[in-house]
Parts: C-alpha cells; structure tokens; sequence
C-alpha cells in the first residue's frame, strides 16, 4: 500500500495490522495477514509446494530472536522429529512430548528385549537372537523420497532392499468365485510367471500384427517394428512362444556339453488362468519401483538420528501421553502425564502429529469444526510377523536372496531379508495384513506359518525358532498403521492444513503420501514453513 505524507487517514499495511492486532489479538491479525496474502497458509501451499528451504534465525526480527519462540511438539515420530529438527536450525526452542519409550512412533523396528502391550492388555517381549530385526512398520524407501535427503544430512547409512526378485515366488489358491486353473495350489517363482506371461501376450501381439489386425492404428512398418519388439520382449522362436532359458531350468546348466534342460511352459490358458501377469504392474508403481532402500540395522536407525539431532532427552520427553491440549489467546498449554504426575508446559505455539484416531480422545478446546474434521479419517487395519528361523533355508535351498512372495491368502506376501546374506540365522516377515488382528498372538503365528508351509513346506513350521508380531489397530498411540480418508481427501483434510489458533497439525496423513516416511516429512516441512512464515510477520 502506497500511502501520502500527511494524509490524516492513510494507514500503512504494518500500522493497519498492529491497530488489527491491538483489537482482536494474534487469531484475528494472522487472519488478516493471511487475507492480504502476506504468507501462504499451508493448504494454499499444498497446491504448489515449492522447494523447501529450512528456516533461519536471519529471517526473523532481532525482537523475536531475542525473546524466542517456544514450540511444544506432540509426538517424537517421523513428522515430530523433522519439525523439531527443521526448527531447531532456526532457533527456536522445542520440546517434544512421546507417549512412547522411543523415537519413531510407527517407525518401530523390533529386536531382543522389546516388549509391546496392546489395547487388549496383552504384552509380548521379543526373542530374537541379538543382531535379529524386523521392521514392524515402514520398511522400504524409493530413490525419490526425501527420507534419504535426511539419511543423507544425518548420516545414517543405507543399503539396497530387493523390492522384486525373479527367485521369489508367485501363489494362488483356488477361492470360491476365482478358478486359477492348474497352476493353483503351485508355487512359480517370478522369473518363470513373467518369462511365460510376456512369452505368450508377445505371441499374441505378434500374431495380431502378421495378420493385418493392427492396420488401422498401425503404418506397415510400424507394424513391422511391433513384431520385431514382440520377438525380443517375448523370447519368440519363429512368432511363437516354447519357453527359453529366461524361465529357469529343469536342469541347470554346467560344464562339459552340459547346456541345461529348460522346462516345458504350461499353456497359454493356463497363465491366463492363473492371472500372475497382473502382479506385476506392483513393480512398476511409482513408490514401489526398484531400487529400493533400507537404513542398516533398522528403519528406526533414521528416528534415533533425527532424535540426537534435535537434542535427545534434552528436548524429548519419553513415556509422557498428552492428556489436553487448550489453545490460548497468546500461545498453547499442553497437560500430560510422566513418573505418575500430571505435568503442563506452556508454549507459544503447538505442533501436533498425534494420529488422529488417538486425538479426538484427547481433551481440547479445538473448534468444533477442528474436532470434526479429526473425526473423519479411520485407523488402516494392517500387521505384520516377524518369524525367526535356525538357518535361511530361503537362500540355502531356494535361492532366495531377499523379494517378497506374493500370495492370494490372508497373508498377503512373505517378504525375506535384504540384510545378513549368507549369515545362519534370519528373520522373514511371514505376513502384511490386517485378517490377523482380530487373532491371539498364538493364533496368528499359528495361522501364518499354516499359510507358509503351503508354499514353503514343513521346514516352514518344523525349523521355526521364534515369532513376535503387532496389529496396528491395537497399538495404543497408533490405532492403525496409517490414516484412511473415506471418500477420498475432502473438506475435513483442508481444514486440518490449517492451524486451529496456535496449533498446527502435521503427519503422512496430511500429505499425499500417506503410510510412507516420506509424507511425514513433506508435511513436517509444510507446517514448519507457515509457522516460521508466521512468527517472522507478526514479529515484524
């Protein structure tokens, strides 16, 4: 605004927020900042997230550096982490309140001593061999996801995860409305089923291109190009598909005049039946893609750095559940319990990544549009067993290095260890499902080695040594591995953008990543940079 000196009613942009602010306090002139476009609200953000550039204590007023700005964060997972990290860079002052005994929160990596208590009241400590883990949450990472920015800037280390492996192996049973014809009940590996697959569609395709029923979509030597590429991506003998060396062997081959026996391929009718082709569009999904990654010795490697970075138990209170949150005209009081007492902290402004399945049965005086909204979204109904064996049978007689087994059974898949090759002992993750959470902890351990030994045989029971597993929905500070959104991303995620007063929220709920890492860090971010947007304005 442009105004002329000695004007009696000009009024600056800053004269007119402060008369603003003086009448209806920090709600109503960060309303009005936000109206007049001063800073971008983080739902007007998410339609055009722009790089993030971590906050500065350089872009603040030497008034507000030299009082300081109090955060109090609730929740030490992935998104609680980065907001206190990012904040931290520029000064400010965090804590951050964890119900739990340690940083993660569904970043939960399980070894030797870890004990889990559910809602039902059933505690289970872990026997796993020391060195042995399961990752109990998130367990893979894409090339592309900001998680290994962070493994990058902490040092955290990394190593390949074998998302897809052409030993793993492909199985379906026969349901009540689905006939997988003769190849049910039979484990394929995966190199076999895409061999045979991509055989005899290339066949077909070829065929459709010889026979002049591509000609009008088709110029003649296009058409000529396809069936070129149809030979090459099938293995073609003349035009037709007889199974090659891509399938695998019957009898390997050797030295001497030993050149290997390979299989006959079941008809085409039978893959068709058996409908393997359609499991592998999973390896073409943009998050799924290889090359995949892990952090070395665990998903919670991440956590614990991010943890040390922000200051440990310095800034992180442990085994402190929030019990109200009350927003207030000039900040955020916070009640929680720690060592058996209600405790408060007072904040200037609040960063809330507590799932929202748990917050709306945490007392608040949120707007009642604030509460609805947490009430929308539903708890994911996942789980998954670690299964520890005496020897990695997998790779000593099936030639299994890592991958997952995709299956259509409760269990889902199986997935095998990308870590400790060629060691004796291993931990496979004999289910990612949520049909076993309504099961004991016996009766899931029963039920999935049930499941295994269908595929695997006996030795899938007979050298099992031990188990632990987790149902999501019944872990107390989660109830549910990620958040669900019925009817899709509505009015209820748009107002949660927002800050309800000094409270921001914040969580791969809140991203269009959701149930990865990597959506709790954009949105970590997102609110990191409105509230820095925020106190660098009202501080000016």
């Amino acid at each position: 605004m442009t105004t002329t000196a000695g004007t009696p009613h000009a009024h600056t942009r800053r004269s007119f927020l402060t008369r603003v602010g003086a009448v209806g306090g920090a709600s109503a002139l960060y309303g009005s900042m936000e109206a007049l476009g001063l800073f971008a609200s983080p739902a007007d953000a998410a339609t055009a997230t722009p790089d993030f550039a971590p906050p500065r204590a350089a872009d603040l007023p030497d008034s507000a550096r030299a009082r300081g700005t109090n955060v109090v964060i609730l929740g030490a997972g992935s998104a609680g982490l980065a907001a206190a990290y990012e904040l931290g860079k520029a000064g400010y002052d965090c804590t951050v309140l964890e119900a739990r005994d340690r940083p993660g929160g569904r970043a939960k990596t399980i070894r030797r001593g870890d004990k889990l208590t559910d809602t039902d009241g059933v505690t289970q400590t872990c026997r796993f061999d020391d060195g042995l883990y399961f990752n109990a949450g998130p367990a893979r990472i894409p090339n592309h996801h900001v998680t290994l920015d962070y493994c990058r800037e902490l040092g955290v280390p990394i190593e390949a995860l074998v998302n897809a492996n052409a030993e793993s192996l492909y199985y379906h049973e026969n349901t009540s409305t689905t006939n997988y014809g003769e190849l049910a009940g039979t484990a394929v590996t995966h190199r076999q089923a895409k061999a045979d697959v991509y055989g005899y569609i290339s066949e077909l395709l070829a065929q459709a291109a010889d026979q002049g029923a591509l000609d009008t979509v088709l110029s003649a030597d296009d058409a000529e190009r396809l069936v070129a590429l149809a030979n090459s991506l099938g293995g073609l003998t003349g035009g037709r598909y007889a199974g090659n060396g891509r399938r695998g062997y019957v009898d390997a081959p050797g030295a001497g005049h030993d050149a290997g026996v390979v299989g006959t391929p079941p008809s085409m009718s039978a893959i068709l039946q058996s409908q393997f082709g359609t499991r592998f569009a999973f390896e073409f999904g943009w998050d799924q893609a290889m090359m995949m990654w892990q952090p070395v010795g665990g998903m919670d490697r991440i956590s614990a750095a991010l943890a040390a970075a922000v200051g440990g138990k310095r800034r992180i209170t442990y085994n402190a559940p929030v019990t109200q949150i009350d927003n207030r005209p000039d900040g955020v009081r916070v009640s929680y319990r720690h060592n058996g007492r209600t405790r408060t902290i007072d904040a200037d402004y609040c960063v809330n990544t507590i799932p929202p399945m748990v917050l709306t049965n945490i007392p608040n005086n949120f707007a009642q549009a604030t509460k609805d909204a947490l009430a929308v979204p539903t708890g994911a109904n996942t789980g998954k067993i670690g299964l520890q064996y005496g020897r990695r049978w997998w790779e000593e007689d099936d030639k299994i290095f890592g991958g997952i087994t995709a299956t259509n059974m409760d269990i889902s898949g199986i997935w095998y260890p990308s870590s400790g090759f060629l060691s004796r002992k291993g931990v496979v993750v004999g289910y990612y499902s949520g049909s076993y959470s309504g099961l004991t902890v016996p009766d899931r351990a029963a039920r999935a080695v049930e499941q295994g030994v269908k595929i695997h045989g006996a030795k899938y029971r007979d050298e099992l040594e031990t188990s632990f597993s987790i149902a999501w929905p019944k872990e107390p500070y989660s109830l549910g591995g990620w958040v669900n959104w019925p009817g899709g991303r509505g009015a209820a995620y748009d107002l949660l953008l927002r800050p309800d007063g000094r409270t921001y929220f914040a969580g791969d709920h809140l991203s269009y990543l959701t149930a990865w890492q990597a959506g709790a860090f954009e949105s970590a971010r997102l609110t990191v940079t409105a509230l820095h947007e925020r106190v660098a304005a009202t501080a000016a």
